[in-house]
């Protein structure tokens, strides 16, 4: 079956009006259609299938059981189905609103992100809408506009017409203005934060929420600085690429395409009517209309008028950069895009133990050209490697001296990772990468300088300086675990006595809680149980971020950062406030100079692979 008809799912907004229904024949009970979500496979609005065997499922129960085949090798590299496609009817003005790129959406909603495109189908003669702002304005002049209702004088206004076309990238702060009426083609979200709704209330009376903080964090407050044509396209970027279809009756009276394997294929009615065949079927079109066409169903055509948006799915253009965080127990491997955003990831068995240094760093290899291979990725499209390893790191021959945590003495890592996979390979320690992750995508991303702590089975330790790791002069980079905190105290794996790293280590926490009172426990359910009031484990905790307090005071006496983070685990937020506590009270200069702010890592075992792909 190569052609599907669909029937939207639709919705009653308060701001919306009545045309999708009055102009374009859509069902709706009520008064108000606002939307009506033409190509969705979303749990919020599905659309469903009229035609053929399927008719009456929705369009996700359909690729369901007929597979992901279906809808092309351009989109292997999605996890879910890649776009929705939308008419809108702003009878009035919506809410200013901002939405989140992939990582914070999939970190904090459980969904992609949403980057979007509007069509605007018409346009009252003093319509408008809102595009970015008109200058640059700071995170706090942004905060204090939401609060004091003056937002809307630093926005920039767009007046519009019919045959407009805006690309709204995620992050990008905008709103659709009344008397407008639009397509829209975005990813495939329902993520949207609010910042200004002129004051409406809901049908339950009460003003529509707003989600400052979260707008606060993901939007880009610098004027948009509109992006070259996408011609031939009527839009183009890696989520979706959406072209024009015109025939006009008298000279385009009949048009015939082809749905290749690469990408299925939407077609959009805006306008006219007539037929449309596919694989020996035909059906009629007429304004507002949504067909489906599967990958691989060959060639299609269209008779009759119409004005219509097609939409595919192309070969993601950016160059990707693959992130390698090799670890004691595990190796994790990503591909990361131009915005440090990770696109795919896999996690194998480093088993050390087990697997000669060349064994593993051939495996590592094989388990990469894989996930390019599922990802859709070509080698070709790959610009370089970058691998995290734990212990003494030669980053200019591309050598691991010595790595205890893997047992690898002498390893020509970039020579041997390089015979099978041709990219320019660099290495650092994994801390760094880690570190490094963290300033480019993570916590730290607004920062120029950041020390890193990951608390693991050592004290591991990432600089960054002016925005570029900082590793001395010689090998092995920086060492802060090994600075010393006890004179004459505990014995440390480096050999001598009182290091940071033998008393905050995840290691030595778990070991003075297994002599206090045998318990075994993670380092998660030390922290969470001792927060939570658990007086044996409090005597335990309480010193150990005292002594971790103490390392973090002589590493901000040294680097000034403007950021301290951990990595590892998360400390509870009571523990975070006794370290700052201590960098106050006890760093030079006190509060009479700039500290900096202490908080934990945001990506998790994300941060060793992008910061690693961004050597």
């Amino acid at each position: 079956m190569g052609i599907l008809k669909l029937k939207p799912s639709c919705k009653d907004y308060l701001w919306g009006g009545h045309r999708l229904a009055e102009e374009y024949g859509k069902e709706c009970p009520g008064e108000v259609l606002a939307e009506t979500w033409e190509l969705s496979c979303h749990s919020d609005g599905p659309s469903f299938i009229t035609n053929g065997a399927y008719a009456g499922k929705t369009l996700q129960q359909y690729l369901d059981e007929q597979g992901k085949e279906v809808l092309g090798i351009h989109c292997r590299r999605f996890r879910d189905f890649p776009i929705l496609i939308k008419f809108i009817d702003a009878k009035d003005n919506l809410s200013i609103q901002v939405h989140p790129d992939n990582r914070y959406a999939l970190k904090n909603e459980g969904q992609y992100g949403k980057t979007e495109m509007w069509y605007v189908m018409d346009a009252g003669p003093e319509a408008f809408l809102y595009y970015g702002f008109k200058k640059e304005i700071s995170r706090t002049e942004f905060e204090q506009r939401i609060q004091n209702d003056t937002l809307l004088e630093v926005l920039n206004a767009v007046p519009v017409q019919k045959g407009d076309v805006l690309f709204i990238e995620s992050g990008t702060i905008h709103a659709i203005g009344k008397d407008i009426l639009i397509a829209e083609i975005q990813q495939n979200s329902n993520i949207t934060y609010r910042v200004y709704d002129y004051g409406r209330v809901g049908k339950d009376g009460k003003k529509r929420d707003l989600h400052i903080e979260k707008a606060l964090a993901v939007t880009n407050r610098v004027p948009i600085v509109k992006s070259k044509s996408c011609y031939p396209h009527v839009a183009d970027c890696d989520y979706f690429t959406v072209d024009a279809l015109n025939l006009d009756g008298k000279i385009m009276k009949r048009l015939e395409g082809v749905v290749s394997e690469e990408s299925f294929a939407s077609i959009l009615i805006l306008d006219g009517e007539g037929t449309i065949s596919s694989q020996k079927e035909t059906l009629n079109y007429r304004k507002g209309d949504s067909f489906f066409l599967t990958a691989g169903s060959g060639s299609y055509q269209m008779e009759g008028t119409c004005n219509a948006l097609i939409t595919t799915i192309r070969e993601k253009a950016g160059p990707v950069r693959i992130g390698i965080d090799i670890r004691g127990l595990c190796t994790r491997i990503g591909l990361v895009d131009v915005h440090q955003k990770l696109i795919a990831s896999v996690c194998m068995d480093t088993d050390s133990g087990r697997k000669t240094a060349e064994e593993l760093i051939r495996e590592i290899a094989r388990k990469t050209l894989d996930l390019l291979e599922r990802q859709g990725i070509s080698l070709e499209q790959c610009v370089g490697v970058g691998i995290g390893v734990p212990g003494t790191v030669d980053k200019k021959n591309g050598v691991v001296r010595y790595s205890n945590n893997i047992r690898w003495n002498q390893v020509a890592l970039a020579e041997i990772i390089g015979a099978y996979l041709p990219l320019p390979v660099r290495i650092a320690n994994d801390a760094d990468c880690a570190a490094l992750g963290e300033a480019v995508a993570g916590a730290g991303r607004e920062c120029q300088d950041i020390v890193m702590l990951t608390l693991g089975a050592g004290v591991g330790s990432g600089i960054v300086i002016d925005g570029e790791l900082f590793e001395g002069g010689g090998i092995g980079g920086s060492e802060l675990g090994h600075m010393v905190i006890e004179k004459e105290g505990r014995l440390c794996t480096c050999g001598r006595n009182g290091c940071l790293e033998a008393y905050a280590s995840l290691t030595a926490l778990r070991q003075e809680v297994k002599e206090a009172d045998g318990r075994e426990l993670s380092p998660e359910q030390i922290f969470q149980m001792a927060a939570a009031g658990d007086r044996k484990l409090e005597h335990v905790v309480l010193p150990y971020i005292q002594r971790l307090g103490t390392g973090v005071v002589n590493s901000v006496n040294i680097f000034r950062p403007q950021m301290i983070l951990f990595g590892g685990v998360e400390l509870p937020e009571p523990y975070l406030e006794v370290i700052r506590s201590m960098v106050r009270n006890e760093c030079f200069g006190g509060e009479q100079g700039e500290l900096p702010a202490v908080e934990n890592a945001q990506l998790g075992c994300e941060a060793g692979m992008i910061g690693a792909a961004s050597l």
